[in-house]
């Protein structure tokens, strides 16, 4: 005793414990589309907007030649698009005292929620066949949408799995 090294608290909780997490996730977006699939695509739908574009200009019918090339640049810009907001995740950490919510968007802002897992619950919206449509988290009168650019059966998981780690958070381990 003499040393200050109390082995235990005197409520019989290990005050470590406090802050260490019960759960976590970092959740991305579902991406489809890996880069060398995206230099495919662009190969094929560039050599199908060539042919057709030659087949027109012989045909006489010259400005559908100029259309085939905004939409190759419409492709290009749209899966680049795709591509960088692929970075943004969302990070869901769950400690005895609290839930934490970081969002973190494609350019690097991040925005987060944090609330007592004591009065936070889970809500689901779901579809008979589409399935799971969204999650959210409630706490008093703040509702925040997790998962949301996760597939259904992506967020059915994370919400078994975030169901779960509530539960054993109220029910103090």
């Amino acid at each position: 005793m003499a040393s200050g090294n109390i082995p235990m608290h005197p409520d019989g909780l290990d005050p470590d414990s406090m802050d260490r997490p019960v759960f976590r996730a970092t959740i991305r977006p579902n991406q489809s589309l890996s880069p060398d699939g995206f230099r495919n695509v662009m190969i094929a739908c560039g050599l199908v907007s060539l042919v057709t574009s030659i087949v027109c200009i012989q045909a006489g019918f010259w400005p559908v030649a100029g259309f085939f090339g905004l939409d190759m640049l419409a492709l290009y810009a749209a899966l680049k698009a795709s591509f960088r907001r692929g970075h943004s995740f969302e990070e869901v950490m769950i400690t005895p005292v609290e839930v934490m919510l970081a969002r973190v968007s494609h350019r690097g802002e991040r925005r987060e929620w944090r609330f007592n897992p004591l009065w936070t619950k889970l809500t689901k919206v779901e579809d008979e066949e589409y399935g799971l449509q969204t999650l959210t988290l409630v706490s008093r009168r703040e509702y925040v949408v997790v998962a949301r650019d996760a597939s259904p059966t992506d967020r059915e998981e994370i919400a078994e799995e975030l169901g779960r780690a509530l539960a054993r958070v109220k029910k103090g381990f």
